[in-house]
């Protein structure tokens, strides 16, 4: 096979993978530096070269189709890798900090009591946090690595789980004194604490059939949910692991545990990692074997 007679101009490519790893055309075509118009023609191109229909545009944003989602992750695979490869023998990655996004509460509870361990073995990584709760786009010469709660996949990225995660509902014992454990529609009655861009509240409601909640809620970074939810302000879902010290010292009392499955993964686009983020990326995951139960 002549494989270079097989293929479709760089450039038609290039569109494609931007599109594919962005999911819009304005921001693959930023991503490129020219217009969402001259990607929508690259795309359009590709897709009569190859005879092929690589976007089902009855939808508003089009969606991949299957042949499409096949070549997107082909090509983001070999982008991604031409890419690193290039940028570790150059050193063009050698001055990045390593950046990170993971959850507020995650950072809050979880990583940033062990980042001294990491900062001890490798004092020469300059590091970058990025806690948010948005589902940041993982790109070269962006943000290296990501931990993500939820169950996966994550289309066209690798991942792998950490820490598998139960949720809990909680509160303070005063607050729900009298209130038996799993009684959710008495739970929809009183106030609730919640991560602004997070609602497991109503899910657990839609779940259990309750029709809506009832009481007010507060809206409150990540990492302030379990100490408003100590202090009796409300009931608040949040992480096994992250309360498991406040409900044995009887600071919080378990009202529902929910193990659907979720936890955190590591995830990162595909291809080999720079030496920075794949040393983050076997630290981090040493220190979820000590962290994981038995």
């Amino acid at each position: 096979m002549d494989t270079w007679r097989i293929l479709p101009p760089l450039a038609a490519l290039r569109a494609f993978a931007a599109w594919s790893e962005t999911g819009s055309m304005t921001a693959a075509g930023a991503m490129l530096n020219v217009s969402h118009a001259a990607v929508s023609q690259q795309i359009r191109a590709l897709e009569d070269r190859l005879g092929l229909q690589l976007l089902d545009r009855r939808q508003n944003p089009p969606r991949a189709t299957p042949e499409g989602e096949r070549l997107g992750r082909a090509l983001r695979d070999g982008f991604g890798a031409m890419a690193a490869a290039i940028a570790e023998m150059t050193g063009a990655e050698s001055g990045r900090p390593l950046q990170v996004t993971t959850s507020p509460s995650f950072a809050a509870a979880w990583l940033l009591p062990r980042l001294s361990g990491f900062r001890a073995a490798h004092p020469d990584i300059s590091l970058m946090l990025d806690p948010t709760v948005e589902l940041r786009t993982l790109a070269i010469g962006g943000i290296d690595l990501a931990i993500r709660f939820g169950t996966g996949p994550w289309p066209g990225l690798e991942a792998r789980l950490l820490l598998p995660a139960p949720l809990v509902v909680v509160a303070a014992p005063a607050l729900a004194q009298g209130i038996g454990t799993g009684d959710v529609a008495a739970l929809a009655r009183l106030p609730w604490i919640e991560e602004p861009g997070v609602d497991d509240r109503l899910a657990l409601f839609s779940r259990a059939g309750v029709e809506r909640a009832q009481g007010a809620t507060m809206s409150l970074p990540g990492e302030l949910i379990i100490a408003a939810a100590c202090a009796g302000q409300g009931i608040a879902v949040t992480t096994e692991m992250f309360v498991a010290a406040d409900i044995a010292a009887g600071r919080l009392r378990m009202l529902l545990r929910l193990d659907d499955g979720k936890g955190y993964w590591l995830v990162h686009r595909p291809g080999p990692l720079r030496p920075a983020a794949r040393a983050f990326a076997h630290w981090v995951q040493r220190e979820a074997q000590i962290a994981a139960p038995v």
